[in-house]
């Protein structure tokens, strides 16, 4: 039901990725005049995409749709625009580590129900693993399917790794499997992944006939995606405006907000206001009053896990699969030929290869922090990478001693992309609804079953409209979350130290707002100095660049 005329609030969100926008429209939908203030001049967030000087896409990221993203499915439903998701034969790739150049696969067969499918396809899968370790490795997950989400919750303490040894599963299934499936869901290696991520993914999995099926977008994010979603918005009375910049939320005496402050010294004013950016620039705008309450000082315990996705073009088409491909090597999580997989990037003669790099610091398991790398330092370990995996096509070993070359290459790092889920973080991620009485939470942060992913991104916001909503109409909201007893047992000395604080930046990078980029110096530079730990490691680079970054960032602080 509509809200009333007397029920119609407006409302404040900052922020325009994904979660953002979904809050907009399910809150325009339900009669309210939602604004929505990105800072950027796109769209997107963590699904954002731009042009290059050669008017090739950027992508922030390798972005796949499972058949068990019920939200996401509604969201093209519910926008009309289903025929934008290019479905593939619904199957997993892998690469073979002992086999360069060849390929085995999950096969799943049409009209075999769920679980019973996987089971199936795991079963007649030759080449991963011999039948005792797969009837060893399933005992383990029964529990999951009989018990449900209370047993997944339960195992946030416990690493893969740890949960796989605990229950006696083969240590084979982690090299064979889990190393894949934990840098896919969430770019980190098994032994720093909680099992209640892979758990929560493998569930819907086996109970969904077609949830492990997947999807690619036929075009850029921000036009296929993105630009539905804006229309949307203002389609049912609300504003989706770009180059905004928030400084602060301006608080009342009771530390509610009274508005927000622009960049530009405009101020906004609204009856609710929601915060849909990632937690770590959550944590930076968080106003000095808020710091000291328990429920805030949640966010401490959660910090996004960088990430970079490499697209690389080449001279020649590549053999390849219209599909995702997992690719079980210690630099790379999942790649996929473009020019094949998407309607909009196919090209007969030239292959665009969009690879995720990961883990890419210790946070994620890593041995070398490749955020403080040099891009072509990067891109010669990608290339190196994919020599040993492809040595007919490149390098060398190529039937003509050169292999196909690389035309140019675009590296988009994210120094803080979706929360890493190391074990025991997910009872800190805090409710959409806060202590704040007209201050509500979104983003994929935030506590919802789908843990950091686009999905959960689309449903944070979704939650976060609703605790808008039901307060508009007086109705009963879900509540706040439980505040777990180690932030209580110490609330009494909390205080605003530690936190990072708001800087100064006129020109700032993308990455000041929790997204990716191509970094150039300026953009080393801002993110030295909001978050220096992500450029600690400055090898490869000279030592006139490293005391230009230390300078630049004296120069802002004084």
């Amino acid at each position: 039901m509509k809200a009333s005329p007397e029920q119609k609030k407006k409302v404040v969100i900052v922020g325009g990725g994904l979660s953002g926008l979904a809050c907009g429209k399910y809150l325009a939908e339900a009669g309210h005049e939602p604004i929505v203030l990105e800072a950027r001049d796109v769209l997107g967030g963590k699904v954002s995409a731009w042009k290059d000087k050669d008017g090739d896409w950027i992508e922030t990221g390798l972005h796949i749709f499972f058949g068990a993203y019920p939200n996401m499915m509604n969201l093209f439903s519910e926008l009309d625009i289903e025929d934008r998701l290019q479905w593939k034969v619904h199957k997993m790739i892998f690469a073979m580590q002992e086999l360069p150049g060849e390929f085995t696969t999950f096969d799943f067969i049409k009209g075999i129900p769920a679980p019973l499918n996987f089971g199936l396809a795991i079963l007649l899968n030759q080449k991963m693993l011999t039948l005792p370790e797969k009837i060893q490795t399933a005992p383990p997950l029964l529990p999951m399917l009989i018990e449900g989400q209370d047993f997944i919750d339960k195992q946030d303490e416990l690493s893969v790794t740890d949960f796989m040894r605990k229950y006696g599963m083969p240590e084979r299934i982690n090299e064979e499997v889990f190393i894949s499936m934990a840098k896919a869901l969430d770019f980190i290696d098994p032994d720093k992944l909680s099992m209640t991520v892979v758990l929560t993914a493998m569930n819907r999995f086996l109970n969904e006939t077609d949830g492990l099926q997947m999807a690619f977008l036929d075009g850029n994010q921000p036009d296929r995606l993105c630009e539905p979603m804006k229309q949307s918005i203002e389609k049912n009375g609300g504003r989706v405006l770009m180059k905004q910049r928030v400084k602060e939320w301006v608080l009342n005496e009771d530390d509610s907000v009274k508005h927000v402050l622009m960049a530009n010294g405009e101020v906004i004013e609204a009856d609710e206001f929601i915060s849909a950016v990632p937690v770590d620039v959550m944590k930076r705008m968080c106003p000095e009053p808020w710091t000291k309450m328990p429920f805030f000082q949640q966010m401490k315990q959660l910090e996004g896990i960088p990430v970079i996705n490499i697209h690389l073009w080449f001279d020649r088409k590549l053999q390849n699969v219209d599909h995702l491909c997992f690719s079980r090597s210690p630099l790379l999580s999942v790649y996929a030929d473009m020019s094949t997989t998407c309607k909009e990037y196919y090209d007969e003669e030239k292959s665009m290869i969009e690879l995720v790099f990961a883990p890419c610091s210790p946070i994620a398991g890593g041995k070398t922090n490749w955020i403080a790398k040099s891009n072509q330092e990067i891109v010669d370990a990608t290339m190196k990478e994919l020599e040993r995996l492809f040595p007919l096509e490149i390098g060398k070993k190529a039937p003509d001693g050169v292999g196909a070359k690389l035309l140019k290459h675009a590296v988009v790092k994210t120094p803080r992309s979706v929360y890493a889920a190391v074990p025991g973080r997910n009872k800190y991620r805090p409710s959409q609804e806060t202590p704040i009485k007209n201050f509500t939470l979104a983003g994929d942060w935030t506590s919802q079953k789908f843990l950091g992913s686009m999905e959960g991104a689309v449903l944070g916001g979704k939650l976060a409209a609703e605790v808008v909503s039901a307060k508009a109409k007086g109705m009963k909201t879900a509540g706040l979350k439980k505040i777990n007893d180690d932030i209580m047992a110490e609330a009494s000395t909390f205080s605003g130290q530690g936190w990072k604080r708001p800087q100064k930046m006129e020109d700032e990078s993308p990455v000041v707002f929790g997204a990716g980029y191509v970094l150039e110096e300026n953009d080393e530079q801002q993110l030295m100095t909001i978050d220096p730990e992500q450029l600690t490691e400055m090898d490869g680079r000279s030592q006139a660049t490293k005391d230009a970054v230390q300078e630049a960032v004296l120069n802002r602080t004084r």
